[in-house]
């Protein structure tokens, strides 16, 4: 079984995270962040292993990049000596917003299979959208892998990588524009004089509502 690691691994690396435990198992799941305490408490609650950076670019076949884009540099100069000298294949999974593979993998210092994806907080349900992109050195195996890792998140749609950033605005923030327009229909039905809460009875196929 693939060991997949989370470098990272706030409320978008933790929804992955989730995602993939149900995919992999949380014994194969691998995290770490620099918020000891939430790591922690997200351990507590998933099963899942704290590990740290460096294991994590040592021994897991998938990594997943969940820091801040600014945060990369700093992330990448602790860690691309032990990715130069590892000897068995792996992946990176870039989900830093604005960051293109040519630019991982100039932090990288090497020429490896990289994967960038932008997913969107649905996916915390399981019914995101998380757009892929892929480099010349990931393989059909590779992306099979990813695929279905992430197969719990939601939906996948691959995409090329000068498209990714423009597709993403919709996605990424489509959802909330929605979100917005939904809470401003409740407002206005609530300045209107109806209750914010309605409880629905259905009753066969005649709904009825009572506030």
């Amino acid at each position: 079984m693939k060991k997949i690691g989370f470098i990272g691994c706030g409320n978008m690396g933790g929804a992955l995270a989730r995602a993939a435990i149900k995919s992999v198992g949380a014994e194969n799941i691998f995290v770490f962040d620099v918020d000891t305490k939430k790591i922690r408490d997200f351990a507590d609650e998933t099963d899942v292993n704290v590990s740290d950076a460096e294991y994590i670019v040592l021994n897991c076949d998938y990594i997943f990049l969940g820091v801040k884009p600014q945060m990369l540099k700093t992330l990448f100069e602790k860690v691309a000596p032990i990715i130069e000298d590892r000897t068995t294949d792996f992946i990176l999974v870039s989900m830093a917003a604005g960051v293109s593979m040519e630019s991982i993998a100039e932090m990288a210092q090497v020429d490896c299979p990289i994967i960038r994806i932008m997913p969107n907080m649905p996916v915390s349900v399981g019914e995101g959208m998380v757009l892929y992109t892929s480099n010349e050195f990931v393989s059909k195996e590779d992306l099979d892998g990813f695929i279905d890792a992430m197969k719990y998140a939601g939906r996948l749609g691959k995409i090329e990588e000068e498209k990714i950033d423009a597709a993403s605005c919709v996605s990424g923030c489509g959802p909330a524009f929605v979100f917005m327009f939904c809470e401003a229909l409740a407002d206005g039905a609530v300045e209107c004089g109806l209750l914010r809460v309605v409880h629905i009875h259905r009753q066969q196929d005649r709904v009825t509502c009572r506030g």
